[in-house]
C-alpha cells in the first residue's frame, strides 16, 4: 500500500505563488502516475493535473494550464505542484492521488492523501 502525504498549503494573496508537495511512502510510488485534485467549498472534486511515472505525459485542466506546473522527483518519491498567479477561485483542499495507470479520472486512483488547504485571498 502506498501512503501519500501532501504539504505546502497555506493562506496566500491573489497573484502569489505556492509550492505543494506530495510524498509517497514507498519506492513503488515512483512507478505510478500521480495527479492533483482539488475540492473547493460547496463544489465537487476537480482534476487539476497529472503526471506519468516517467514524466512523458503531463496534463492540466484548462483553468490552471499556464499557471500551474506538475513535476516529480522519483529519487525522492515526491511529486510537486507549482502554482503561480494564484486566484481566489483556486481556494480549495488539494489532494494528491496515485494510480497504476495514467488517467485523469478520479475513480482510477486507488491511493489518496489527506489533503492540504490552499486559501487565496483577493
Amino acid at each position: 500500500q502506498v501512503q501519500l502525504e501532501e504539504s505546502g498549503g497555506r493562506l496566500v494573496q491573489a497573484g502569489d505563488s505556492l509550492d505543494l508537495a506530495c510524498a509517497g511512502s514507498q519506492s513503488a510510488f515512483s512507478r505510478r502516475s500521480v495527479a492533483w485534485f482539488r475540492r473547493a467549498p460547496g463544489k465537487e472534486r476537480e482534476f487539476v493535473a497529472s503526471i506519468q511515472s516517467d514524466t512523458t505525459t503531463i496534463y492540466y485542466v484548462d483553468s490552471v494550464r499556464g499557471r500551474f506546473t506538475i513535476s516529480r522527483d522519483n529519487a525522492k518519491n515526491t511529486v510537486y505542484l507549482r502554482m503561480n498567479s494564484l486566484k481566489p477561485e483556486d481556494t480549495a483542499v488539494y489532494y494528491c492521488a496515485s494510480s497504476e495507470y495514467w488517467t485523469v479520472e478520479a475513480r482510477n486512483y486507488d491511493y489518496w492523501g489527506q489533503g492540504t488547504q490552499v486559501t487565496v485571498n483577493s
